[in-house]
């Protein structure tokens, strides 16, 4: 009899010894740290690191909120996604553009002739692929600032707000900003991936059109380009930021905002260096 006990026994030890193995993985808060600290004294930063389960890697300045700037594209997706799912909207629904539609920024859509027809599918890929700001616009009106404030509400941020369509930069001079928090845009990007908003089939398609941002000079910059990363970014000329789920075997939701830096590509360096320590520990 014992020598029948003894192989569930040792599968028993040989699984409790995994999964205190994958508990361990970690990463490198010494690393981050040390770098964090070697960054000019004008630089701020706003970084949380996370699991897909919740679980807090690292967080430096978590409580800190700051310009969303296009990052703030992600709970207008999610906003739209939730309304299909209550078949409140249609995404094959047609949207005529029109010459009031159009407006600055990232996007190409401005350029394109008047007339011409999009889904609202559409519209919201290209709001993340391109970062297009008509597109962006055409679907706040569609699905309503107030309801996309409601929803953030609803799924427990307390300080991220849409308080303008992009390029209104009379309502930004005026204090109407768009803000985020890091650990409530991770909190959104873990209810997506864990299919806790909208329907299985929405969330897969959210996390679809979040892998086909085409910046890559950020969370991607220096990660291996066959890891899938879906993500948005965001810049103004005060703040760049990336938020994203970084597929690796032990996938991770990394946020990272950066103000006060004198030249964009130094912010993106940044955010790229943090990403890539991350990454390191977790492939």
């Amino acid at each position: 009899m014992k020598i029948y006990l003894l192989f569930p026994l040792l599968f028993v030890i040989s699984a409790i010894a995994y999964g205190q193995q994958t508990m361990q993985k970690s990463i490198d808060v010494n690393k981050l740290n040390d770098y964090l600290r070697q960054l000019p004294a004008t630089i701020k930063v706003s970084m949380v690191a996370e699991s897909v389960t919740g679980h807090r890697y690292f967080a430096y300045r978590p409580e800190a909120i700051v310009p969303a700037a296009s990052v703030i594209k992600i709970p207008v997706l999610i906003e739209l996604m939730d309304q299909a799912g209550k078949q409140k909207i249609e995404l094959t629904k047609i949207y005529k553009l029109t010459a009031a539609d159009k407006t600055g920024g990232s996007g190409i859509i401005a350029g394109m002739p008047d007339g011409k027809e999009f889904t609202l599918r559409e519209l919201a890929q290209e709001m993340i692929h391109s970062s297009d700001n008509t597109a962006t616009n055409v679907l706040i009106r569609e699905v309503g600032m107030k309801a996309i404030n409601d929803n953030l509400i609803r799924l427990g941020s307390t300080h991220t707000r849409l308080n303008r369509i992009m390029m209104d930069t009379l309502a930004a001079r005026q204090g109407r900003e768009n803000y985020v928090n890091a650990v409530e845009i991770n909190d959104l990007l873990r209810k997506i991936y864990n299919n806790n908003i909208a329907t299985p089939a929405l969330c897969k398609e959210m996390l679809e059109i979040l892998k086909n941002c085409a910046d890559t000079t950020t969370i991607p910059r220096y990660l291996p380009r066959q890891v899938a990363i879906a993500h948005k970014t965001g810049e103004l000329s005060y703040v760049r930021g990336d938020a994203g789920i970084v597929y690796t075997g032990n996938p991770f939701i990394l946020s990272v905002f950066v103000e006060g830096f004198d030249e964009m590509s130094q912010a993106e360096k940044i955010i790229g260096d943090l990403a890539l320590i991350c990454w390191e520990s977790l492939k």
